[in-house]
């Protein structure tokens, strides 16, 4: 042992101030840039990769995989109970953005002046599919231009499918669909995309009186009418669109409600969120407060827009008036008990939407889908409600005190989704992957609850500031800490000896 201990001594004697500074600059370098690498594969994946690679790899080599409670399997003689489970849980299910924007006259135009792609790839594959369960049938392939169609719209190059609607337009001139597609796709401008919807509406609506005549003669004809019926109604909904964005609001809200109520039986489209958005740029809550009494309903899927808008109309009632500091003194009326219960309605619905609507978090174009209860969702209603905030005074302030706790009073205690569902199912845990393959990769998707950093991250972070430390130190005093080095690597040599 004495033997040893002099070799290390005699090692330890031939090395230099700098050799030491050397090192510590080294090992502090590359802990730095494991901490770097650790940060950012946190912030974009949500996991720590150390503690990834020790589950994945390290383990099962030293047989962490056997010691462990067994693998799920895909089926259980239990089968009856875990389907009960499984319907009882909250889906992520991606639905249909009623407000979506149109491709040529709005997402065109923001990447042609950002150079930014404002829809992923996995958003304008969902709506190709939507698309194509809209605006085929089977019969399609007995009429030459709906067999174009039925092509241009699994096309992926927009130029093809612009191409692919003239086609068909040159084949049948009332081709309705296509004038669709010219409308999405090719407009610039909104002025245009209304002039291809009304050729669109104008051809849908005599296909669609042809479809009723024959539409009980085979299921193929039934089959074809629910497609004219799709492609009538989306044009019409589309039409409002137009007509709210170009300024034609009340001209715009005719037209939803003489829509829902020719089509009363396609509520899932979601029409009544469009009608809410245009009322209140009315100013016209008695009327929104009537479509909320139709479809603020227990049985009914909720949404943001329904939630917010609810808790809105409540804040209307007092935001002017409401002082955080007089309510703290004399306490809360009834009626803003029952904004603030509203708000925490509408929090734990959608915990990401106050920071859009308090500007805390900055805005993307909505994406063509959203998932309820996501960041998604949270963006697509903001982007469209923000004004409607802001134009009622003190409305955006209620929601800050109540949402953020800046009084005990005023803050009743928002209930934690993630663990126990007041009002709503659980909080659902998948939102954040289906959130990052909805949002442009620009954007920072909101994550509800915050995670807290993993271990590494902070281990990795000390383990960088001790080795930086010490590599400062040793510049400033060389020949001091060399004996330090040298003392604690003889110690280490003995105890270990």
């Amino acid at each position: 042992m004495t033997c040893h201990i002099t070799k290390v001594t005699v090692f330890l004697s031939t090395l230099t101030p700098k050799f030491y500074f050397a090192l510590t600059v080294t090992s502090s370098f590359i802990s730095g840039l494991i901490f770097v690498f650790e940060w950012w594969h946190f912030r974009k994946y949500g996991t720590s990769f150390i503690e990834q690679v020790s589950v994945s790899h390290l383990r099962p080599l030293i047989g962490g995989a056997e010691n462990g409670p067994p693998a799920p399997v895909a089926f259980s003689a239990n089968s009856g109970e875990n389907e009960t489970n499984r319907q009882n849980m909250p889906e992520c299910k991606v639905w249909r953005n009623p407000l979506n924007l149109f491709r040529g006259a709005e997402y065109s135009r923001y990447m042609w002046v950002t150079g930014k792609e404002p829809l992923t790839y996995y958003d304008m594959n969902l709506s190709a599919q939507d698309h194509q369960n809209f605006f085929t049938c089977d019969t399609d392939a007995l009429r030459p231009s709906d067999t174009v169609m039925q092509k241009a719209w699994r096309e992926r190059n927009p130029q093809a499918r612009i191409k692919a609607a003239y086609q068909a337009l040159e084949l049948n001139n009332d081709c309705a669909t296509a004038y669709v597609l010219l409308a999405e796709e090719e407009a610039t401008t909104i002025v245009d995309a209304e002039k291809y919807f009304k050729q669109a509406l104008k051809a849908g609506e005599t296909i669609y009186r042809r479809s009723q005549n024959c539409h009980s003669q085979s299921p193929q004809h039934e089959a074809q009418l629910r497609r004219d019926t799709n492609v009538l109604v989306y044009v019409k909904r589309r039409l409002a669109m137009c007509a709210r964005k170009l300024g034609r609001i009340r001209e715009a809200v005719k037209m939803m409600r003489d829509l829902m109520k020719e089509f009363p039986l396609l509520s899932m489209l979601n029409i009544h969120e469009n009608l809410l958005e245009a009322l209140l740029e009315l100013q016209a809550y008695a009327d929104v407060q009537a479509v909320l009494a139709k479809y603020d309903d227990i049985s009914l899927p909720k949404s943001a827009a329904i939630c917010y808008t609810a808790a809105l109309l409540k804040a209307r009632a007092v935001s002017e008036r409401f002082s955080p500091e007089t309510a703290s003194k004399r306490g809360l009326s009834t009626a803003e008990i029952n904004a603030v219960e509203a708000i925490h309605r509408a929090v734990e619905f959608n915990p990401h939407v106050p920071k859009y609507l308090l500007e805390m978090k900055s805005l993307v174009l909505p994406p063509e889908h959203i998932l309820k209860r996501g960041d998604s969702e949270a963006v697509a209603y903001a982007f469209f409600h923000l004004q409607h905030w802001k134009r009622i005074e003190g409305a955006l302030n209620l929601l800050h005190c109540t949402w953020e706790g800046s009084n005990r009073l005023i803050s009743l205690m928002i209930p934690y989704p993630l663990e126990k569902g007041h009002l709503f199912y659980p909080y659902p845990s998948c939102t954040e992957t289906a959130d990052r393959e909805l949002l442009p990769t620009f954007h920072e998707v909101s994550v509800y609850p915050q995670k807290e950093l993993p271990f590494f991250i902070h281990f990795t972070a000390g383990l960088c500031s001790f080795s930086a430390m010490l590599a400062l130190l040793t510049h400033q005093f060389p020949e001091l800490m060399v004996i330090f080095a040298k003392a604690v690597s003889i110690v280490s040599v003995v105890g270990l000896a």
